[in-house]
């Protein structure tokens, strides 16, 4: 049985958390939750599970660690994770629109004979794209549109007037690497699939503010040697936090039991 940790108890880390309890992230354990103050915890799950200490943390002895945190929280301990011995599931991707963040992160996973791994978490076709890019791939082209609630509390309220627009807005255009330093909350699925794919420099994001739509949709054009491909994913924003959606954790659950079972699909 693998021994896991989640960083961050929200949206999240609740939903990650309660799949694992649920026996549907395959044959793991959840041994620790790390936390930023553990006054604020509301929990069914044994108040002993959640620390906010990191050196306690990383003293658990864990196979994997799970960032379910932000940004900030992979610029903290990506690296301590790989270098105290477990392989780090990353959902902040677009963490990595720091080139060296991204290189010290590989290194440390190289040193500890250890794994970055990138979940599907929003967005959908990553093994497609990943193996469209041994042929190699020729473009990468990623709209992301979201409804107005799911982007109060980030710049686009400084763009638009999100309280009364009545027609779809283009508040960026550009590249992955831009789109995820922007929109660190709301976009981190063009860094997902520029790893797969390009690179965060080659991967072309239109992001769009539509108030005629209730869910976040990720429409996906990529052509290469292998073909084309156009995806388009409606994720179900979560109640708790619109920014993101049910589909993350359950994507974090799946790589789970793939690490953990005989039987591995989607790689």
């Amino acid at each position: 049985m693998l021994r896991v940790g989640l960083i961050g108890y929200g949206t999240i880390g609740k939903d990650t958390a309660q799949y694992i309890m649920e026996k549907k992230a395959g044959n793991v354990e959840l041994v620790s939750i790390l936390v930023r103050d553990m006054s604020r915890v509301q929990s069914d799950l044994p108040q002993e599970v959640f620390c906010d200490q990191p050196d306690e943390f990383f003293a658990k002895d864990l196979d994997i660690v799970v960032e379910g945190a932000g940004h900030h929280a992979v610029q903290l301990y990506a690296e301590r994770a790989l270098t105290s011995g477990s392989d780090f599931i990353v959902s902040s991707v677009g963490a990595f629109n720091d080139q060296s963040l991204l290189d010290r992160t590989l290194k440390a996973a190289e040193e500890a004979g250890k794994r970055l791994i990138v979940p599907s978490a929003a967005v959908g076709g990553l093994d497609r794209i990943a193996a469209g890019a041994v042929g190699p791939l020729d473009e990468i082209t990623l709209k992301t549109s979201k409804p107005p609630k799911a982007w109060f509390g980030t710049a686009v309220e400084e763009q638009v007037d999100l309280n009364n627009l009545t027609e779809p807005v283009c508040v960026f255009e550009g590249n992955a690497r831009e789109s995820s330093r922007r929109f660190p909350e709301s976009v981190n699925v063009s860094a997902a699939l520029s790893l797969a794919g390009l690179g965060l420099d080659e991967t072309k994001v239109q992001v769009f503010v539509d108030p005629n739509i209730n869910r976040n949709v990720h429409e996906i054009f990529a052509a290469g040697k292998f073909g084309e491909i156009r995806l388009q994913i409606q994720n179900t924003p979560s109640p708790n936090n619109p920014k993101t959606g049910y589909i993350v954790a359950m994507s974090i659950a799946k790589v789970l039991k793939n690490l953990s079972t005989n039987l591995v699909i989607g790689c």
